[in-house]
């Protein structure tokens, strides 16, 4: 008897997505003498020397994956972030995806901003809570949706949304979770390493603290894995009950080493800091002068808007023919007749690099 084939219905629905010019395909491998203006790798650490440590936990750390370089890690997070505790999961993805499933419960009730990354989406789903989903930004919506009779409350946002360029108001939000008893569940992925006091993020910058931070290596840190900080009481709920962590081998003790020497060499050399800031304040003032061109927020991530998708891969193309690496995003990473170019600044950039790029970018999205 013939078996139907279960995944026959595929291959149409790729042309479908190629169509739309939403199908995504393996990248070439980038020349050795390319510009790369699409690296998270802001304060460009992630590619000096590899530190001296294992490279796997063999288990996780539950059974026999606990390592020094996990409490080292945790230990120097912890003081960098002002928490009592931290934890170390494989990946950012992990790490929220862990924490929200973790923490929530099916009578409670959370309040999403519109355009929080996919992990914190997938967590929430996870931990079968009610979700009532803000308009981004929105101070006003957040205070309406926290009115809702729950069990318990929570606040999930991230502190700078890397592919606006632009974050909530910290200070505010963290005041109407006092009010309404909820707790505050905050993603700092792309401001840490560079925004705030010393690089410590926006939660730090606005002088407020969350009950709950996330906080990523594989980004301005230059490893992989990620911290999830807190109280003492988090942490060992979240040894105990994040799935994430319980059932996953422990961090490499490679990438924890890498991560925390990462950490020393930006809190030693805050340069790198105020020379991301700055390239991107001219990129972001260049650009904008591009008939065209919708530029926007603030800080090292500079979003150029392009409109349809097909646009975006059309321009991003001619780009990459130019010797530039600036691919375009698609929905559904952002909405619909939004695709854009997301130009990512890093202290390893030169100013003649940065300017051929700005210069690539209006020639190519004039065509």
């Amino acid at each position: 008897m013939k078996r139907d084939n279960p995944l026959a219905h595929l291959g149409p629905a790729l042309d479908a997505l190629d169509a739309e010019g939403l199908r995504r395909r393996p990248k070439p491998a980038v020349a050795d003498d390319a510009l790369s203006f699409c690296s998270n790798d802001y304060l460009g650490l992630a590619s000096r020397s590899r530190v001296e440590a294992p490279s796997g936990s063999g288990a996780s750390r539950l059974v026999a994956g606990e390592r020094t370089a996990h409490e080292r890690l945790e230990h120097d997070f912890a003081r960098f972030l002002g928490v009592d505790a931290c934890l170390a999961f494989t990946s950012g993805y992990a790490a929220n995806v862990g924490v929200l499933s973790a923490l929530l419960g099916a009578d409670d009730l959370v309040v999403s901003d519109a355009l929080n990354h996919a992990s914190l989406i997938d967590g929430m789903r996870l931990g079968r809570a009610k979700v009532v989903v803000a308009s981004h930004n929105d101070l006003a919506a957040f205070g309406a949706a926290l009115e809702a009779p729950a069990f318990r409350r929570w606040v999930v946002v991230e502190s700078y949304y890397s592919m606006d360029a632009d974050g909530p108001d910290l200070a505010g939000l963290r005041a109407l979770c006092d009010a309404h008893g909820a707790g505050l569940i905050v993603d700092e992925a792309h401001a840490l390493g560079v925004l705030g006091p010393g690089g410590r993020g926006r939660c730090a910058e606005a002088g407020i603290a969350a009950d709950v931070v996330i906080a990523t290596l594989g980004k301005s840190f230059g490893s992989q894995g990620a911290v999830v900080g807190g109280s003492l009481l988090l942490r060992e709920w979240l040894w105990n009950r994040a799935r994430a962590f319980v059932f996953s081998t422990g961090l490499s003790p490679a990438s924890a080493e890498a991560g925390r020497a990462s950490l020393a060499e930006s809190l030693a050399d805050p340069t790198r800091r105020a020379r991301v800031l700055e390239l991107a304040s001219y990129a972001r003032a260049e650009l904008a002068r591009v008939p065209g061109l919708d530029v926007l927020g603030f800080g090292h991530v500079v979003p150029v808007v392009l409109g349809g998708a097909t646009r975006a891969v059309a321009v991003a193309a001619r780009l990459a023919e130019a010797g530039i690496d600036l691919p375009a995003i698609r929905p559904p990473t952002v909405p619909m007749g939004t695709a854009r170019l997301r130009l990512t600044v890093t202290a390893r950039q030169r100013e003649q690099d940065l300017a051929r790029v700005i210069q690539a970018i209006a020639t190519a999205a004039q065509r």
